[in-house]
C-alpha cells in the first residue's frame, strides 16, 4: 500500500511527513470547464456576464483565491500552506465555454497543486451559483490539472 503517499503501511490514513524535504519553487495550474446555456450566455457582454449579484467573473476570481487560501482546512491530509501568488483568469473559448485557469505557486517543502484545483472548482462552483437564476441547465464539465513544476516530478498535461 505504498503507491498511496496519504497512506501509511497498515493502510491507514496519514499526511506526509514533510519535514526532511528541501523548499523548492512550485507552481501548479488547474482548469474548470463550465458549460453555459444560451439563456446565460445572451447575458455576456464585455467579456463578462453582469447580474443582480454584480460581475460574475471578478466575483468568481475573488472567490476561487479565497478558497485555494482556505485548501489546507478543506481537504483533510492537505498541509496548510501560505501561497506566494494565486492567478485566477476566466474566458469564453471558441466552443462558448467558460475557461477558468488557476495559478498558484509557493517555495515550499510541498506541492501547490491542490491549492490551485481548489481555486479553479470553486471559481466554477461561483459561475454556477451567480448564473442558476437564469437557468440550471450550468455544467461544470471537468477540473483537472494543467501542469505542475517544482517538487520531484514536473508535470504538464499535452
Amino acid at each position: 500500500m505504498t503507491d498511496f503517499s496519504h497512506l501509511n503501511d497498515k493502510g491507514q490514513a496519514t499526511m506526509v511527513d514533510v519535514g526532511g524535504k528541501q523548499a523548492t519553487h512550485r507552481t501548479a495550474t488547474a482548469r474548470s470547464i463550465v458549460t453555459l446555456p444560451q439563456e446565460v450566455l445572451e447575458k455576456f457582454a464585455a467579456d463578462d456576464i453582469q447580474t443582480k449579484k454584480g460581475s460574475v467573473f471578478q466575483t468568481a476570481i475573488i472567490a476561487g483565491i479565497m478558497a485555494a487560501k482556505k485548501t489546507g482546512e478543506l481537504i483533510p491530509l492537505c498541509h496548510p500552506i501560505g501561497m506566494d501568488n494565486c492567478n485566477i483568469t476566466i474566458q469564453l473559448n471558441e466552443q462558448q465555454e467558460v475557461v477558468i485557469d488557476c495559478t498558484a505557486s509557493i517555495t515550499a517543502k510541498t506541492g501547490i497543486e491542490m491549492e490551485a484545483l481548489v481555486g479553479a472548482s470553486v471559481a466554477a462552483l461561483t459561475v454556477y451559483d451567480m448564473c442558476k437564476a437564469l437557468s440550471h441547465d450550468i455544467v461544470i464539465k471537468e477540473t483537472k490539472l494543467i501542469e505542475k513544476t517544482g517538487g520531484k516530478r514536473d508535470f504538464k498535461r499535452a
